[in-house]
């Protein structure tokens, strides 16, 4: 019997859970506490905290179906049918619980009695000394020795630095020759398609020293994998990961809208499969909270959503084709992973909104890499070659493979420098590896407090006490545990029962103070009391610990000591009625703005609030007062606000929202405030929305693609705030010598005035530049027949520049050019004009080329502020004669340590070493001769 992929996942799970496993949901994409990893790639990474110890598992016996993406190599996805982005990894797991027996006689029953491989077809592989497996699987399974094949260190042997390790056995299915190479050799462990590898069973046994040296390990874990595309090829005998059943659905919706077949064109087929891989991933990536970015995931992300649209362009599918190729992939994947459902129109918007950027980037690139063709073209030496960091350039900035820019070069005769593009690429991973934090096996900085009896917890009594009492468990001073911390040391501070809400979900933590005794009052909590500890910090850590970081104010603190933990309540207080206020403006959001609004983030203390979330363009002054009065209106209501605890599937039938990656535990937290907002949330909030007081935008702005923020106010923070605006408004009053109510009126005032004097100011401006222009033309020199002007400006910005540059071109090019005013050559007595001073009387250039009395060079420069401008103007005439403002605005501006360029009539150009100025002026009539010779 053939199974499909949603079947073969739901038989697996069901298989373990009948042997004693607990059956966990997929966990997000976005890995949870772990920066060694930028996304979830294999079944194991996200259950890393239970294998190290730092975490206690839920059950000592774990599977799951794990929804993983792998982009090392994304240029190579879809060339051919072998691998993709995204797959799902079964998996079962012990944590100290069985070993190599259970774990490979489980694999065996699986795949021959539930999924119905021939055992025939099925040959597994050890670790060459691994006798303890080879036992098992000969003496226990009953596998002839000459059907089990034994591999080294590289084959079957996992090790990842140092930490723990050890030895697998993995289990291959011989798919038959037409899948094989054909050679006489062809066995397990070829190349070739025939034997494929289904199921890894990691036996992690050792604790390496990343030195080569190994100890047994006391407890011994089980780590198998399995990838459920793969399975699903040997049970269904199909060719590839993209012709199994949900894949192929897929695959054929891609097909149609390319009005094409799969395996018909070995080029289409490139482009069927990177659509099909890219568009799965991208789907299940926004699900779990990505958004696209330059940076990271997020970049990640718009690489695989560019690609696929570009392969759409190639196979000729017209317009927008991304959304309803996702609507397809939630359809065949949502019973796996209902979140997909859930999150749909979120998604959607992010893949539309995606793609259209994408459709503007590409048609920008285009027209950048023309203009670099132009420059190719022009170098008129060899085959035209693209430069390596131009290529880079189009690939980063605007999205272009380096193939897509190969293929379009080469149809017009050029190339593309693919070495200089590859070290070009080289350059920009090494600094974004050199970018990343060193970190141990987790992935984090390795602190005093994971030396910390896993089993030690904290039991948090906040919601319903600001003040409890517990027993020190545990103390640090940042460097070590600690049996003591004294007056002035600096530590944290670990307890059975903590009233204190630690930094989590957004809300920060609260502040207080620890007691050595029940004495002292929350205003003074010294008094009466035999110690002090000031709470500035309170820290969730892994394993349901949570540390109270400060300082001893007073006296001494001792593990096992009772003491009194007492938070700030003015704080708490503040920090709620902010909180309190993010569920009803996420709420107001989506009721005005569209049920694609998703929470993205969020900050809440005791003075703001900050609230990010998914939508794809700036809000107007309307929505933003719509929202505003709708929070308002929720506050004035004085709704109740009812917090409940439930299981999560009867959190969903109430509808209430959860944020995206958030990991839940098997019970939730649901706030409902009246019937206007319900959410998951594990914080702390008000008893009545009327409690919030008032509620104000400040700000809403963009912070990355497709993610605005709101930035508000609530209670005494608010107050705070308006006292400081009146306080401003009265200050203005005072200076503009008026009252506060006049100050607008006073202000329009002084810009009409402001505006007035601007427009004087500019008329000044235009008559001291014809003055300039009038005194300047004798100081015009002849060059080959052509009348070049180099002129210092004093402190001159660029528009004053450009206008002096407009007049005195057009004075060169009315014949007035000859250091007399006068058309004809003589000066304003009417006698002729000196030699050198003005044209030659026959109208020729000293190269004897005939020269027009229109045929002119401008070089101005100037020095405002430390900095040097320079403007070249040349006239037409000028330039027939070979004369080039780009040019030579190029080298002058090398004089002065700058740069610039421009067009043949006209170029500009910067630089920051005025001394250098008249070095570049008098450089200028060299530099004009040496262009009107060439």
């Amino acid at each position: 019997m053939t199974y499909g992929v949603n079947e073969l996942r739901k038989m697996f799970l069901e298989f373990f859970e009948s042997k004693g496993h607990l059956a966990m949901k997929s966990f997000s994409l976005v890995p949870h506490n772990d920066n060694s990893l930028l996304l979830i790639n294999s079944g194991m990474a996200p259950l890393k905290p239970y294998f190290t110890g730092q975490e206690i598992p839920p059950c000592r016996r774990v599977t799951t179906c794990q929804k993983c993406i792998r982009t090392g190599d994304i240029e190579n996805i879809g060339k051919t049918a072998r691998h993709g982005t995204f797959f799902e990894m079964l998996g079962n797991f012990s944590f100290g619980d069985y070993f190599k027996r259970e774990s490979l006689e489980w694999s065996w029953e699986f795949l021959t009695e539930v999924a119905g491989l021939d055992s025939g077809r099925l040959y597994p592989s050890i670790y060459l000394d691994d006798e303890e497996a080879f036992a098992i699987w000969n003496e226990v399974i009953g596998i002839p020795k000459e059907r089990i094949f034994r591999f080294g260190k590289a084959d079957n042997f996992w090790e990842h630095g140092a930490g723990p390790c050890g030895p697998c056995s993995e289990i291959y299915y011989d798919r038959g020759e037409k899948y094989g190479c054909g050679k006489p050799t062809c066995t397990v462990g070829c190349e070739c398609d025939r034997y494929i590898e289904v199921w890894n069973n990691v036996f992690t046994q050792f604790e390496s020293d990343g030195k080569g040296n190994y100890t047994e390990l006391a407890q011994k874990n089980i780590d198998t994998g399995m990838g459920l595309e793969r399975l699903a090829v040997v049970v269904q005998d199909v060719d590839s990961l993209f012709t199994i059943d949900t894949n192929k659905a897929l695959l054929d919706e891609v097909c149609a809208l390319a009005h094409t077949k799969y395996l018909a064109d070995g080029k289409k087929d490139v482009s069927l499969r990177i659509i099909a891989d890219h568009v799965k991933s991208c789907t299940f990536m926004v699900s779990d909270g990505i958004m696209p970015s330059n940076e990271g995931r997020g970049y990640v992300l718009r690489r695989l959503l560019r690609r696929a649209a570009r392969h759409g362009r190639i196979l000729g599918i017209p317009g927008k084709f991304l959304q309803g190729l996702c609507e397809t992939v939630i359809a065949l994947s949502k019973d796996g992973y209902p979140e997909l459902e859930e999150k749909r129109p979120m998604i959607l918007r992010v893949l539309s909104e995606e793609e259209d950027k994408f459709n503007r980037t590409i048609d920008t690139g285009l027209g950048i890499l023309a203009q670099m063709e132009e420059r190719l073209t022009a170098g008129g030496q060899g085959v035209p070659t693209l430069s390596g960091e131009d290529a880079f350039k189009l690939y980063d900035t605007y999205g272009f493979p380096l193939d897509l820019t190969r293929e379009i070069l080469e149809e017009k005769g050029m190339t593309v420098d693919e070495e200089g593009f590859a070290a070009s690429m080289k350059r920009q991973r090494e600094t974004a590896r050199g970018a990343r934090k060193a970190t141990n096996y987790m992935g984090a900085d390795v602190t005093v407090y994971q030396s910390i009896d896993p089993n030690l917890t904290t039991e948090f009594v906040g919601y319903r006490e600001l003040e409890a009492t517990s027993a020190i468990t545990v103390m640090a001073n940042g460097e070590s545990l600690t049996e003591a911390l004294t007056d002035g040391e600096e530590g944290t501070i670990f307890v059975g029962q903590t009233p204190f809400y630690a930094t989590m979900g957004g809300q920060q933590a609260d502040q207080g103070w620890i007691l050595a005794d029940s004495g002292g009052a929350a205003g003074d909590p010294g008094r009466g009391g035999a110690g002090v500890f000031e709470v500035k910090d309170t820290i969730a850590l892994q394993g349901g610990k949570v540390g109270h970081v400060g300082v001893v104010k007073s006296g001494m603190f001792t593990v096992g000591q009772e003491v009194v933990l007492r938070v700030d309540p003015g704080r708490r207080m503040a920090t709620a009625k902010n909180h309190s206020a993010t569920h009803l403006l996420q709420k107001a959001l989506r009721t005005v703005l569209g049920d694609h609004v998703e929470q993205a983030g969020s900050y809440v203390d005791e003075h703001r609030l900050r609230f990010d979330f998914t939508h794809f363009s700036a809000m107007t002054q309307e929505q933003l007062a719509k929202v505003q009065e709708m929070v308002n209106r929720e506050i004035r209501a004085d709704l109740p606000v009812v917090i409940s605890e439930m299981t999560m599937e009867e959190a969903k039938k109430t509808g209430a929202m959860a944020l995206f990656g958030e990991k839940y535990g098997d019970r939730v937290r649901v706030v409902r405030m009246g019937d206007f907002s319900v959410e998951l949330c594990g914080g702390t909030h008000v008893n009545h929305t009327g409690e919030i007081g008032y509620f104000q935008i400040l700000a809403e702005s963009g912070i990355a693609a497709g993610v605005r923020r709101i930035e508000a106010l609530t209670g005494d923070g608010l107050m705070d705030h308006l006292r400081g605006e009146e306080a401003l408004l009265l200050q203005a009053a005072r200076q503009l010598k008026t009252q506060a109510a006049d100050v607008p009126g006073r202000i329009a005032a002084l810009q009409e005035e402001l505006k007035s004097l601007q427009s004087e100011n500019e008329k000044l401006k235009a008559k001291l530049a014809g003055q300039s222009a009038e005194d300047a033309l004798s100081k015009v020199r002849d060059v080959c027949g052509v009348s070049v002007l180099a002129l210092r400006v004093a402190d001159a910005d660029s528009e004053t520049l450009r206008a002096l540059g407009d007049r005195l071109k057009e004075k060169l090019e009315l014949g007035r050019g000859d250091g007399t005013g006068k058309p004809d050559g003589t000066g304003e007595d009417g006698k002729p004009g000196k030699t050198g001073e003005g044209h030659r009387p026959d109208m020729t250039g000293e190269d004897g080329k005939s020269g027009k009395s229109g045929d002119g060079v401008v070089v101005l420069a100037s020095d405002a502020g430390g900095k040097v401008s320079l403007l070249v103007m040349v006239t037409d005439g000028a330039q027939a004669r070979g004369a080039h403002a780009g040019n030579l605005v190029k080298e002058l501006a090398k004089c002065v340590g700058g740069g610039g360029g421009g067009k043949a009539n006209m170029a500009q150009a910067g630089g920051k070493d005025p001394s250098g100025i008249g070095k570049a002026l008098d450089s200028v009539p060299g530099l004009v001769e040496a262009q009107l010779r060439g």
